[in-house]
């Protein structure tokens, strides 16, 4: 995931909030050991869905707290369920926090002193969000016996493109506390924005994906003679144009998508031999299941249709990947509320515009609402215009963040359980409202 946020001018490397957030002194007083944790992480990056030391990271980090948890079957997950003392005998509402832990394949080179050198990278703040969860899961414990319900923890491997949300969603991760979540929170750290400035906004906050595999097949020849033979690349040529004129002409300036042709080769064995075939990869962003549509079944016949208009045959295989990131409209007026509240209205940033990357938190909020919200890791002295983006080599992250993460995280879960648990108001007629 890389996406870019404005704000005003970097506030420092505390972490320090004002005293509405309850949760902020003892944030502040676990800077350190989760500052430790992230460092750990970081200098031992794992990818994909089986992270062995990460995970054994984290169940260490837990260990004491007297929380129920449970592994993964098939990945390297970690789910830690929370339960309050207030709510008595009764279970009480469920709130869902995740923190996503994997790396990316990528050579570290920002010469911190704990960075990795294995060849893999947290270079999307994944060690940040370990760290930050690990930290709200203290706090509320801390206060367990106020505690007006459950915190649901979701410790998630393979975010970067292996879906590990959906497997965790397969594996019963939403029902791992007796009952489905009232609402679901993530915070997401980023790279350029200032520190300490939260972003989000209600609706679509990042993109769904997805892609089209294509493959024109001709009949090779000599180049000498091509008017003897039936050669793909100039087609392939035509399909990448064309399916951008697809995207300008047939889907809605209002609801857009963006195509972009990665991967492309042909058979050819050298100059003077006419390919066989071309083979190339659509990687496609949509909002909407309306735009997806258009992408998923009009796309590929527009293709069948230019290759057959040239004497081709074209084989077009649809790969669905994340669905959109929809932040639930309520929940996140509630959020940003509170956030508002708590830090004032300069640090809380509303997105105009969704970023075209995508998150797998998006299969959470598909059943669950919720809201996924940024956080600012700008590193103090960078001017966000020169600071690395994020899934670069060279992306650094302020991690005193770690403390205004932990206790936001646990202020979000425990307002909404406040909210959930309050008894319903009763109308003068003895109905409740």
């Amino acid at each position: 995931m890389t996406t870019h946020h404005p704000g005003p001018e970097n506030t420092g490397g505390t972490g320090t909030a004002v005293p509405e957030n309850p949760f902020v002194p003892a944030a502040e007083a676990l800077l350190p050991e989760l500052r430790t944790l992230r460092r750990r992480l970081h200098a031992r990056p794992e990818v994909g869905l089986r992270l062995p030391e990460t995970q054994r990271a984290v169940l260490q980090a837990l260990e004491g707290l007297g929380l129920e948890i449970v592994t993964g079957t098939s990945l390297s997950s970690v789910v830690a369920v929370l339960r309050g003392g207030a709510a008595g005998d009764a279970q009480g509402p469920v709130v869902l926090l995740r923190g996503d832990m994997d790396a990316l394949p990528v050579e570290e080179a920002t010469g911190l002193d704990f960075a990795s050198t294995n060849g893999a990278m947290h270079a999307c703040g994944h060690d940040l969000h370990v760290a930050g969860l690990v930290g709200a899961a203290k706090l509320l414990h801390a206060r367990r016996d106020e505690l007006p319900g459950t915190v649901l923890f979701m410790f998630q491997p393979g975010e970067e493109g292996f879906g590990g949300g959906r497997i965790m969603i397969e594996e019963g991760v939403l029902d791992a506390a007796g009952e489905q979540p009232v609402a679901a929170y993530a915070i997401h750290v980023d790279a350029k924005t200032p520190y300490g400035r939260f972003v989000t906004r209600s609706g679509p906050i990042m993109a769904g994906v997805s892609a089209l595999r294509i493959r024109f097949e001709g009949t090779g020849g000599h180049a000498a003679a091509p008017h003897l033979a039936v050669d793909p690349v100039p087609v392939a040529a035509q399909a990448i144009l064309a399916v951008q004129s697809f995207a300008a002409r047939r889907i809605p300036a209002s609801d857009p998508a963006v195509i972009t042709i990665g991967p492309l080769s042909s058979d050819s064995s050298a100059g003077n031999v006419l390919a066989r075939s071309v083979s190339m990869e659509a990687n496609m962003r949509h909002f909407s299941e309306g735009t997806l549509a258009l992408l998923r079944d009009e796309l590929p016949e527009f293709l069948r249709g230019l290759a057959r208009a040239h004497g081709c045959e074209a084989t077009v295989e649809f790969v669905p990947s994340y669905p959109a990131t929809v932040n639930d409209p309520h929940e996140t007026s509630e959020v940003v509320a509170g956030l508002t509240k708590v830090h004032g209205p300069e640090r809380v940033v509303t997105l105009a515009d969704p970023a075209m990357a995508s998150e797998d938190f998006s299969y959470v909020l598909q059943r669950i609402p919720g809201a996924l919200v940024f956080l600012g890791a700008l590193p103090e002295g960078t001017e966000p215009e020169g600071a690395a983006p994020m899934h670069s080599e060279g992306a650094r992250f302020d991690d005193g963040v770690l403390g205004l993460q932990a206790a936001t995280l646990a202020d979000l879960a425990w307002r909404r359980l406040e909210k959930a648990a309050a008894p319903n108001p009763v109308s003068g007629d003895g109905v409740n409202r």
